[in-house]
């Protein structure tokens, strides 16, 4: 079997590596590249799995899983491009840097794939979606979106839509978190207890995300049931409306959009 290699071993590398051995993938399979002694051991101490230099990683690995900062892809592709050939497959998840920044920097005949991921990756919840580069096969994606099919849900979508990506599911949870938060604080200025309030309103938001998932009814429709007229929640709604909530998320998804498109462009 091919032999997988994770290049930088932060909290989304080891995400990914858990995933892996979870989904069945044979630690003497995977290989891990870390440069840090005390993480190297406490990763091979935890899954079993071998963890070497970057160049070595690269020189062995069939696919290769980069898993570092945007700011530092230039320096780890510098580092294992004379180790890369033909046939490999790199697999970016790295937001913002483009299929042919790196494509430009690796030998000719390397398939690439960027994959914007999100957190929930960390419960096996993510949303990953996955753009070819251009010398990439069906195997070659197939494979990338095997990988991260391990931690959540993959979509394959064209590389242009990846700057939107990154505005809605890739920093979508910050979003989410920051709805939970004001309503907790929320439900704290109206008199509850915090963790009164903090248990509320998380299994809310899990009860509401599992009937978007599990029945497939429009949100719209949804809302609508829990929207009597001249109730509460129209009060409530009515709000939100006021405050022009809708637009403010809309804008804050066309910043996100934007910077998306600046770091590409840095890169």
């Amino acid at each position: 079997m091919a032999q997988t290699a994770i290049l930088g071993a932060g909290v989304m590398g080891e995400t990914l590596l858990s995933g892996l051995v979870r989904a069945g993938r044979r630690v003497d399979h995977l290989l891990v590249g870390e440069k840090r002694p005390e993480r190297a051991r406490e990763l091979e101490e935890r899954y079993g799995v071998a963890v070497v230099g970057n160049v070595e990683a690269a020189r062995k690995a069939d696919t290769l899983a980069l898993v570092v900062k945007p700011q530092d892809m230039g320096d780890l592709l510098d580092e294992i491009a004379d180790a890369l050939r033909p046939g490999q497959l790199v697999v970016s998840l790295a937001a913002g840097i483009t299929t042919a920044f790196i494509e430009s920097r690796v030998p000719e005949g390397v398939a690439v794939v960027r994959v914007m991921p999100n957190t929930p990756a960390l419960v096996d919840e993510g949303m990953a979606a996955v753009s070819p580069g251009s010398h990439c096969s069906e195997e070659h994606l197939a494979e990338a979106e095997s990988l991260m099919a391990s931690v959540g849900r993959v979509l394959r979508i064209p590389e242009r839509q990846q700057d939107a990506v990154t505005a809605i599911s890739g920093s979508g949870p910050a979003y989410l978190f920051y709805v939970v938060e004001s309503m907790i604080e929320a439900g704290v200025h109206l008199g509850l207890p915090r963790a009164t309030s903090t248990e509320l309103v998380i299994q809310t938001l899990v009860g509401s995300a599992k009937m978007l998932r599990e029945t497939g009814t429009h949100p719209v429709v949804l809302r609508e049931q829990v929207t009597s007229p001249a109730g509460t929640t129209a009060a409530a709604l009515r709000e939100l409306e006021v405050h022009k909530v809708r637009a403010a998320f809309l804008a804050a998804m066309e910043a996100a959009r934007d910077r998306s498109r600046e770091l590409a462009e840095g890169s």
